[in-house]
Parts: C-alpha cells; structure tokens; sequence
C-alpha cells in the first residue's frame, strides 16, 4: 500500500470514528453510530494488516480470524445483564496489549535512537506499561465485582492513600531508571517489569477501594485509561490511527466519567480513591430512623391505579436488567398508551451497572425514543403524576440525596418519584440497594411495594390489565 494510499485509509477510519462517537450520543442514531465504527475498524484493521505484510504470516492471519469469531459469540450470546462485565473485561484486554507492546518495544533493537528520540521512546514505553497493567487489573477486579465473584464492598486499607502515592513514586523512580539505560544492579528490563508489577497491583487497590455505587463511573473511567493505553502503544508503534484512535477513546471515555460523576455529585478523584458504595443486598448502612412502614401492595391494586391514572412516569432500574422484565413493561406501557394515557420513562444517568445501560435495555424492547426522557428533561413533571412506577431501581430515587445532609449519597440529583400521588415500588425484598444506603421513599405514605422478582410482577399486572 501506498504512503498516500495508507494515509487516506487512517483519515477515513479516523473521521469514521468520530461520526460512531457522534450518533451514540443519542439513542436514535446509536444503531448509525455502531455502523460508523464499525465500518471504521474494518477499514483500519485492514490497512494495518497490508502494511505490515499480514498476508505473508499465515499463523497470524489464522489468530485474527480466531480471535473475531470468538469475539462474535461471545458478543452475540452475552445477556444485557452481563454487558458491563463484558464492557470491563474488554478494556482489560486493551490494557494486556499496551505492557506486551510496551515490552516489545523495549527489547526491539533502538540503536539509531539517540538523546531526545530515545529518551521519547523509552518514556512512550514507560507509560504505555504504566496505564496499561493498571487497566488491565483494575478491570479484571471491575469484571469480578461486577459478576459478583468479588464483594462490591470497598476495600478500605489503613493509609491507602500513602500506600498509593509511594507506588506511583517508585514507579516514577523506576521510569528514570529505564530511561537512563539501568545498571548492573537494576537492569532496564527489570525495572520495567517491576513497574509492570507495582502498576497492576496499584490497579487492583484503587478499584478494591471502590464501592458499588459508584460502579458506573469506573466502567467509564477505566474506558477512558484504555483509551490512553492505545495511544501510548501507537506511539511505541508509530501507528498514527492508534494514537488517533486511543485519543479519541481517552477523551470521551473522560469525559462520560465527569459527567457520571456530576449526576452523583462526586468528584472525580474522590471516586477514584474510594471509599463509597456498600455491599449489595446487604443490610442497610446506618443513618437517619426511618419513619413509618413499608406498606406492602398486590398486583390487582397496581392494575387498578394504572388503569385510573391518567399521567404515568416509569422508573427502571438494574433490578428490570436482572429480571428481563423489558419486554412485559412495554406491552404495559403500550396498553396503557392505547387507552389515552401519557406514559414516560424517567433515565437517571447512572442506572444500571453501565452508562446508557437503561437506554439500551428500552431499545432492546423496541420502547418509543421520544418517551424516553433523561432525568433534566423530566424532573419537573413528577409531581404533576398519577403514578410512578419503580422497577428495580433504588438509589436513584432516594429522598436522602436531598433531605439528609448526613447521607452518603447528599448531594446527588434523584428522581423526586416520591412527590406523585401514588408510587409503586418493585423489589425482591427489603434490603439496601447497591449503595448499602437505605431509602426514606419505601417508607412515605403514598409509596406501596410490590415484592418479588420484578418479570413476575410486572407479568401479573400486564395479565390484569389484559383482562
């Protein structure tokens, strides 16, 4: 392939990939977006592939192809509950790539890099190990609490703080070792291996320390250090779609992250050192007495209130994800619409266990875009609704964001479901949510649970109003 030939392949895949980046930032051109990229990778994958000969390595060729069926399988039979564990552990992939590359390109031969090209290089090499074995451990453990094979519970260690900082030292210490060339005490390989070792164990600590409610934003977060990791291996590689590419990933992967963290208010660093988020279903952290009872409800009383309400705001949450209750809750909300009555569904950004996790999962059940609102878009009218119907979903309707200064989650813009005339809880039981916070809205006078595995429910009040 030709130089110009080469150069208009990456500017195709590149503009390709901002277009993908464009049309996923609303779920009516997110199916044009995915097109986009793609479309794109194809193009890049098989520019790189020409360039470096790749017809000529049947070994490799047969390991490409291996690899994507794999990755088709694996895409195609993974449920939508399992989709950010899948999201974590590809990340994790990327962050395995960026230390192989970084290692490679250290033991490549460099002798005609000299002073300021060599010091580049070795730092290029130094980083792309750094953020790529922290992505990859961190991932692996966001994988783990994700699926539940780790507790979500933070690990909070004495002086974890300190102990972060002193790796990051040393390994800044072993960097300026590499890039001097090492010695006979300390080679620059092992001191490169041995940052490859202290920034994966440092991966591990910041995501332990990481409690499940702020899950959403690490997934996010650690998107963003994928990013930056292939850039840091197109720079090793001098590949300038990769660094276009990972540039491109880091940056909107960041700034998904503040945005999360805003509609938590969090901050970023103080997600990324810890602390937060208890152990799902555990008991509920201490705080404020609650007031009053739960009052449980039936699936007839639920029927009854949808049939006369004429407003209806529908709240899902991972709970409607576990349940793959999606598809149930819009043949109600169909048969609802079909009798005159204004239904929406309420999204709060974080959702679920994944950024747009909601948003996927309601497309997923062919729900209308356009009664799909985000939480700015539709805050206003809850107290103008008949009915609310939570399903699944419990700190993102917790009164103690806004009413208890004491809480864990002050400060977090909610849905206010507690100011409808009637709201209907679904939950399994009458543990704490993900958070391990407890929720003052089960406890209101105009809130009613529906117990039980929220599919079941939601079909028992869909046959009602079929009768």
């Amino acid at each position: 392939m030709t130089p110009s030939l080469l150069a208009t392949a990456y500017i195709t895949a590149g503009v390709l990939f901002i277009m993908s980046l464009k049309g996923l930032s609303h779920p009516e051109t997110a199916r044009r977006g995915n097109l986009f990229g793609a479309i794109g990778m194809c193009v890049a994958v098989l520019a790189v592939a020409i360039q470096v000969g790749l017809a000529t390595s049947p070994y490799v060729i047969v390991a490409v192809l291996l690899a994507a069926a794999i990755g088709a399988v694996v895409a195609s039979r993974v449920a939508m509950t399992a989709m950010p564990q899948l999201v974590a552990l590809l990340h994790s992939f990327v962050g395995a790539a960026a230390v192989l590359v970084g290692l490679s390109n250290h033991l490549s031969p460099t002798a005609e890099l000299v002073g300021a090209e060599a010091t580049i290089n070795h730092l290029e090499t130094i980083l792309g190990v750094f953020i790529g074995a922290l992505t990859f451990t961190g991932s692996v453990v966001a994988w783990g609490k994700l699926q539940g094979v780790i507790r979500s519970k933070p690990l909070l260690l004495p002086g974890r703080h300190l102990l972060n900082a002193a790796m990051i030292i040393a390994c800044v210490w072993l960097g300026v070792v590499v890039v001097g060339g090492g010695g006979p005490a300390l080679p620059s390989l092992s001191a490169l291996l041995i940052i490859t070792a202290i920034s994966g164990l440092l991966g591990i600590h910041l995501v332990m320390a990481i409690g499940g409610a702020d899950m959403p934003v690490v997934v996010s977060m650690l998107n963003s250090y994928s990013g930056w990791a292939a850039s840091a291996a197109g720079f090793m590689l001098s590949n300038d779609l990769l660094i276009i590419t990972g540039a491109l990933v880091g940056s909107s992967g960041a700034i998904l992250s503040y945005i999360m963290c805003r509609a938590m208010n969090r901050s970023f660093i103080s997600v990324i050192l810890g602390g937060f988020g208890g152990e799902e279903g555990a008991a509920p952290a201490g705080g404020a007495v609650m007031e009053g009872e739960m009052v449980a409800t039936s699936a007839e009383e639920v029927a009854e209130l949808l049939r006369d309400a004429q407003s209806v705001i529908i709240v899902p949450g991972y709970g409607m994800a576990v349940a793959q209750a999606q598809h149930a809750v819009r043949e109600i909300a169909d048969i609802l619409r079909s009798r005159k009555t204004q239904v929406r569904f309420a999204i709060h950004p974080v959702a679920g266990r994944l950024p747009g996790h909601m948003n996927v999962l309601l497309a997923e059940a062919n729900i209308p875009y356009d009664i799909v609102l985000e939480m700015d878009e539709i805050n206003e009218d809850f107290e103008k609704t008949d009915v609310v119907l939570v399903i699944g979903a419990n700190d993102i309707v917790n009164p103690s964001a806004l009413e208890d200064p004491s809480s864990p989650i002050a400060g977090m813009p909610v849905l206010p479901a507690w100011e409808a005339e009637a709201c209907i809880v679904l939950k399994r039981g009458r543990g704490a949510g993900y958070a391990g916070v407890e929720n003052p809205l089960f406890f209101k006078p105009k809130t009613r649970m529906l117990y039980g595995d929220a599919k079941k429910s939601v079909e028992a009040v869909l046959a009602l109003l079929k009768a």
